[in-house]
């Protein structure tokens, strides 16, 4: 009985431990995920806090705060909103389509933080409610800076449209460099319809599980096609 090539060999069992060991390493991201969903559902659904006072802003990290439920009293600066378009409606509510999220700068005693008031459809893009111009009360999720990728539109912060949800640069761009480094996504404002408060994206991708079984079953096929092949070289 003739064995297999020693190469082919080695590079069976060296494809096989790599299949393994990417299905070994997809169940080890997905007890990340799981712990990082914990924790997001975790911050959520907590009791509001106050915002960080500024002497924290510059020492903050993403990871730390990312969905925190704070509270904030401050007032909207008038006349400086601006629109981040998304595709469809963000927070799982389905049927309304494409349109924005409706961003301002709020000035607290700290400084100005970047507010998210809410979604609105493209469709009711008439009907959206200016901020408060009074002094007022918000509560709602930290989020950090949304990151940019290879097919991002560029913005246009000169008809104040943009593509992603950067608090810092929205910002900056209306003039206030020194504000903070996250956005608030407010909850639903008493009596205010559109934008509608609330827009933040809760689902959280976690299909690591299915990458596992992919990979360990890549490594079964590949160990049955190796044994079928060996056993009939040797027949």
């Amino acid at each position: 009985m003739r064995r297999p090539p020693l190469k082919a060999t080695l590079a069976a069992a060296l494809a096989f431990a790599l299949l393994v060991g990417l299905g070994v390493w997809q169940l080890e991201r997905l007890a990340w995920k799981e712990t990082v969903i914990a924790r997001i559902a975790a911050r959520a659904k907590a009791a509001p806090q106050a915002l960080p006072p500024r002497a924290q802003w510059a020492a903050l990290r993403p990871e730390d705060y990312d969905y925190r439920r704070v509270v904030a009293r401050g007032r909207f600066v008038p006349d400086r909103q601006v629109r981040v378009f998304r595709a469809s409606a963000p927070g799982g509510v389905s049927g309304e389509g494409p349109g924005y999220v409706y961003l301002a700068p709020f000035e607290t005693a700290d400084g100005v933080v970047v507010v998210n008031r809410g979604f609105a459809p493209l469709a009711r893009a008439d009907a959206i409610a200016p901020p408060p111009s009074r002094e007022t009360e918000i509560s709602g999720l930290m989020r950090p800076p949304e990151p940019r990728n290879a097919f991002t539109p560029a913005d246009t912060p000169d008809k104040g449209l943009w593509y992603t949800r950067d608090g810092p640069a929205i910002a900056a761009a209306l003039g206030f460099p020194q504000a903070a480094p996250f956005t608030i996504d407010a909850d639903p404002a008493p009596g205010v319809a559109l934008p509608r408060g609330g827009a933040t994206e809760m689902s959280i991708p976690n299909n690591h599980l299915s990458y596992a079984f992919t990979w360990f079953g890549l490594a079964g096929a590949l160990a049955v096609v190796f044994a079928l092949w060996a056993r009939r070289r040797g027949a």
